[in-house]
């Protein structure tokens, strides 16, 4: 099994993540062979927060050159994770049908990628 830090590489600051971030989407480099439930459990046990959905996107390596050697950079995945910014108490029923409360605290946003972008 993957490890969180090894699915999760780094968070991706740019405008158009930073104006995602007040909808309560968070935009990571992920590792290019995992998939959208090890993203989900990864930023969930990394943050501490409640994810709603995840969005994956993979690019191809460019074809670069560098004067007279040619190259290709390396492929490379992003994910757009939509976390719940209002995280209700879970309910279940269990056997006898008494009904069961799950009182798990969850962040409402990420603080430590809020503090990059410079917003707190």
């Amino acid at each position: 099994m993957k490890q969180a830090e090894d699915i999760i590489v780094r968070p991706i600051i740019t405008e158009k993540a930073y104006a995602n971030v007040a909808q309560g989407k968070y935009t990571f480099e992920v590792a290019i062979n995992s998939t959208k439930v090890e993203i989900k459990n990864a930023v969930e046990e990394l943050f501490n927060v409640k994810v709603k959905k995840v969005n994956t996107l993979r690019y191809d390596g460019k074809n670069k050159k560098v004067g007279v050697h040619q190259g290709k950079t390396k492929a490379w995945k992003k994910a757009i994770v939509m976390i719940d910014t209002n995280p209700a108490d879970s309910k279940y029923l269990t056997k006898g049908g008494k009904e069961v409360k799950v009182n798990k605290k969850y962040k409402t946003e990420i603080e430590e990628i809020n503090s990059a972008y410079g917003t707190n």
